[in-house]
């Protein structure tokens, strides 16, 4: 057997009417969308019911697939203790995914976090799966698996869909996948986390593709806006994506709602058949090579210098002497210069300086470099294998001025410096999810380990961008 379908459903606990208290009448529409959903899952009969979670354990560099043999929750963390799921794991299945995963040596299992405890973004859909069971009069005779989310990239996450399909047909299973998680968390000023311009325009794009089918919009929607957006189940559509990988599929997009601020979308995938040419997998792949191609034949010669830094850095070990065909744009002048490296959108090493300390900025560059790539105590040193896949930039930095207020900062003209006594807090301009002034120095108090009641004095400057 093979995955029959699957579904991105969102996971607000107002929507369990024991939380809500009449509240989730305000999203209506959600809710009709979701016991469809659910009603047409039910009828499948599934054996197993696969369920991938943003709040469930998390890590960085591990996906974490639910151990044991069973697992409960309530809402009591929702005013609703008396509401409670428990579930019994397929722990057959468990053990021929982690056999297949080791295999490949890709970083999933069950190690780590052994708490038998369910989190509400699994247990919503499970709820409305329960209650589907009930008005048909079917005996549920199925079993869980609950997958966890990672800081891992698009890639990793769809590949990790294709190994748990595999898995699906290696184990005979009748199996329905649900993709537990929100959209956006930024729609509206009122609402819990205020709006950003990235959030209605993140919504649109994931329920276009996901309304469509198109899951290599889904995989390569721009990180900054997934970001500024606050989104939350991203990453959850994409290992949905790669258990549906090759497959033909029926795509509907059954509602999309967001009165709270928060996006909810449903959707729900059919499968018809095998289709060899919706592999996602690979057209992510190309996408990725041409896209990493154009932007560094489009590099400028400030960041062709941080990367032949880093590059020479990385592969050697040792500091190489800086090349001598540097224009002279960058040899003839001093400025502070940071170095920012991203991978997969996220970032992996920002070092830079606020005032000249080199002899001039090309030696400013060089050396922030192979800070940026070695010396940012918020990372490990970049390897060898990681460098096809970085994105490079380089802020150069004009002086600072003293200012008196922060009404004269603006978060996407200026950086701000935030000092009080020796400890000093900085924070470049025009960076994603921060909006507000409040925003930008709250960042750079923490930054320099200041605290919010202490007296601060600040500094403002301005940035060169060089990507």
């Amino acid at each position: 057997m093979s995955i029959l379908a699957a579904a991105a459903v969102p996971h607000p606990p107002l929507i369990m009417p024991e939380v809500g208290r009449g509240e989730e009448r305000g999203i209506h529409a959600t809710i009709d969308a979701y016991k469809e959903v659910a009603r047409r899952l039910a009828e499948l009969r599934p054996e197993l019911v696969l369920v991938s979670s943003p709040h469930t354990t998390m890590y960085a560099d591990y996906f974490h697939i639910s151990p044991g043999s069973a697992a409960a929750g309530s809402f009591q963390n929702f005013r609703a203790p008396d509401l409670k799921i428990s579930v019994n794991y397929d722990t057959d299945f468990v053990k021929a995914l982690v056999k297949q995963l080791d295999a490949e040596d890709f970083p999933a299992g069950t190690k780590a976090e052994r708490a038998p405890w369910l989190d509400h973004a699994t247990m919503i859909p499970l709820r409305f799966l329960r209650d589907a069971y009930e008005r048909l009069g079917i005996e549920p005779n199925c079993k869980v698996v609950r997958i966890g989310l990672s800081g891992l990239s698009p890639a990793k996450h769809y590949r990790l869909g294709q190994i748990i399909a595999h898995t699906v047909a290696l184990t005979n299973r009748r199996a329905v996948y649900i993709a537990s998680g929100d959209l956006s968390h930024k729609l509206k000023p009122e609402g819990p986390y205020g709006f950003a311009k990235e959030g209605p325009i993140f919504d649109a794009e994931c329920m276009a593709a996901l309304g469509s089918g198109e899951f290599l919009r889904l995989l390569t929607i721009d990180a900054d806006l997934a970001d500024g957006a606050a989104e939350c189940g991203l990453r959850s559509f994409w290992i949905m994506a790669g258990a549906l990988d090759r497959k033909s599929v029926t795509a509907e997009a059954l509602s999309y709602e967001g009165p709270f601020g928060v996006g909810y979308g449903v959707a729900y995938f059919t499968v018809t058949g095998r289709d060899d040419a919706r592999d996602f997998g690979e057209q992510l792949q190309n996408f990725t090579k041409k896209k990493m191609a154009d932007r560094k034949a489009a590099e400028d010669p400030y960041v062709k210098l941080a990367r032949k830094s880093i590059e020479s850095y990385v592969k050697t070990g040792e500091i190489a002497d800086m090349p001598t065909d540097i224009p002279s744009e960058i040899t003839n002048q001093r400025a502070g210069a940071f170095v920012s490296l991203k991978k997969d959108g996220r970032l992996r090493g920002c070092i830079g300086t606020f005032l000249p300390v080199q002899q001039n900025l090309a030696m400013e560059i060089w050396g922030n470099a192979i800070s940026a790539c070695s010396r940012d105590p918020r990372f490990d040193p970049v390897e060898e294998d990681e460098l096809p896949d970085l994105v490079y930039s380089v802020d150069v930095l004009s002086a600072p001025e003293p200012i008196s207020s922060p009404s004269e900062l603006d978060p996407k003209v200026y950086g701000v410096i935030v000092s009080c006594g020796s400890r000093r807090g900085l924070l470049l301009p025009d960076l994603a999810g921060v909006d507000t002034v409040e925003e930008q120095i709250s960042i750079a108090r923490q930054k320099g380990g200041i605290r919010p009641d202490e007296k601060i004095s600040l500094q403002r400057f301005r940035v060169v961008r060089h990507h």
